[in-house]
């Protein structure tokens, strides 16, 4: 074969190597831009016994990883790992009786979920489009607690159903922000370590057993996207 044929052979070659090489990169390009992971840094707080309504000094650190996939500009899913503190004191109530019950708790939750983000402008991570938006989310997970002091045998893990509402905003490709705050409803009164039926007559040592208990999650976080595989 003449140095002429071999060369066109390579030149041949070569191009095929990159007409291929662009176009899985560029399939790859268009799913990866679907993927993003990201970190929180927030705040929880709990709704209970000792503390029945939302109160800003029991706000406690927490913080989370997360993965979300978007299918469409409307539609996100995420699977997220959040751990973090929650408590509360009797002696910062109003209320007589709290404050001669004199309880308090705290206990460290880890929580895994999965939940779906309806985007409601149609989210882009495109250039010149839509960058930014408010959702709404809702799905199902599970938690583990350990409140101390822990006066009695009790389960301490629970499903929750977390919801809630958040902004996502794309700040520069690939790096995104976003506020998201929600709730978690439980299928446990014992996160406080005061719940269930009644042990004895002392109703200083009784909670509500017809209430469950709930926490809440305020999060700041940062996502990258990915958008391009680098073809070699």
């Amino acid at each position: 074969m003449s140095s002429s044929n071999v060369l066109n052979v390579k030149y041949l070659l070569l191009n095929m190597a990159v007409s291929i090489c662009f176009f899985m990169a560029t399939a790859v390009s268009v799913k990866a831009q679907k993927i993003e992971i990201g970190a929180g840094l927030g705040a929880l707080n709990y709704k209970g016994d000792i503390s029945p309504s939302l109160r800003l000094r029991f706000f406690k650190p927490a913080g989370s990883v997360f993965f979300r996939y978007n299918p469409n500009q409307t539609l996100s899913l995420r699977a997220e790992f959040m751990g973090g503190v929650i408590g509360a004191d009797d002696k910062h109530s109003k209320d007589p009786f709290q404050q001669a019950r004199n309880m308090s708790f705290t206990s460290r939750i880890f929580e895994g979920n999965a939940v779906a983000e309806y985007n409601f402008l149609n989210f882009q991570d495109r250039r010149f489009a839509v960058n930014w938006s408010p959702y709404v989310f809702g799905g199902i997970g599970y938690a583990k607690f350990n409140p101390s002091p822990q006066t009695a045998a009790y389960k301490t893990s629970t499903f929750v159903l977390p919801y809630g509402v958040g902004i996502k905003y794309q700040v520069r490709r690939p790096w995104n922000i976003g506020i998201e705050y929600g709730a978690r409803k439980t299928y446990s009164d014992y996160l406080d370590n005061l719940g269930g039926d009644p042990v004895n007559t002392d109703k200083l040592q009784q909670g509500d057993p017809s209430l469950k208990d709930n926490y809440y999650y305020l999060r700041l976080s940062v996502t990258y996207t990915f958008y391009k595989i680098v073809c070699p």
